[in-house]
């Protein structure tokens, strides 16, 4: 198996990358796990103290439980796997208060206050309410690791794939159609010749408009390799959110290995 970055822009939070020597069950299993089990701390419980905003306190604890935060995994447990056995503990819970001291105008995520300098908004700017004047809101929250199966608050970020696709170019009696048939723009001409781009191969979807434009097209794919987009939302970084996939992926095979020697 071997891995190969196509892209790595850490400003914008994005990754892509070729799998190679795998199998669809392979890259499913790795999707998953990523989007379903890599732990992310949010916020899951609201105790209002004050809240004559416009909106109903309900809206405005969705909203918390929305706003991605950063996130330490070596700091924190998950509740069902900590000491305490999930009632609550300071190696599994985070208190969090909101009391903004501006008076009217738009509460941000930013104002959000918390004991641990390592967990905080990953935009400090996302708006949670406006307030107008003489309106007021005060609360407390408590935060937690959890994962994207049980809550989408949770999900570390977008990710996706596809094979990785093949096209083979005979005989083109009329390049400039094919060209204009492709609607990601994949191919050009070079010496009066019809080639694909080398930096654009990837993006091609095997939608096979090349191959209406009357020209001799073969568009297949490689059910070897995998091209993997991810996304991250904040939380984590691609490449945090990957290492803990596939840390989660060996314990997951480990504690099957164990069950099975103990049925037998």
């Amino acid at each position: 198996m071997e891995v190969r970055v196509l892209e790595n822009n850490k400003d914008e939070g994005k990754l892509s990358f070729i799998l190679k020597d795998a199998d669809v069950a392979f890259a499913n299993t790795l999707r998953r796990i990523i989007a379903e089990e890599v732990p992310t701390m949010a916020i899951e419980d609201v105790e209002f103290r004050k809240n004559s905003s416009i909106l109903y306190d309900e809206i405005i604890a969705h909203r918390l439980g929305l706003i991605p935060f950063k996130t330490d995994l070596k700091s924190y447990n998950l509740p069902e796997k900590c000491k305490c056995k999930g009632e609550g503990c300071a190696r599994c819970q985070l208190k969090m208060t909101l009391k903004p001291s501006k008076g009217a105008g738009m509460v941000y995520a930013s104002e959000i206050k918390t004991k641990d300098s390592s967990i905080k908004p990953a935009y400090d700017k996302m708006p949670i309410v406006r307030l107008l004047k003489g309106q007021d809101l005060e609360l407390e929250a408590t935060a937690m690791l959890g994962r994207g199966k049980y809550h989408a608050k949770w999900a570390p970020g977008l990710v996706y794939y596809k094979y990785k696709p093949i096209v083979e170019i005979g005989d083109v009696k009329n390049p400039e159609a094919v060209v204009e048939s492709c609607p990601l723009n994949i191919f050009e001409i070079k010496d009066d010749k019809l080639v694909v781009s080398k930096d654009k191969l990837f993006s091609c979807t095997l939608c096979e408009a090349c191959a209406d434009a009357d020209a001799d097209m073969k568009i297949k794919f490689d059910d070897r390799e995998f091209i993997f987009y991810m996304e991250s939302w904040g939380q984590l970084n691609c490449k945090e959110i990957i290492n803990e996939a596939v840390k989660i992926f060996d314990d997951t095979l480990d504690e099957f290995s164990d069950a099975l020697k103990k049925a037998k």
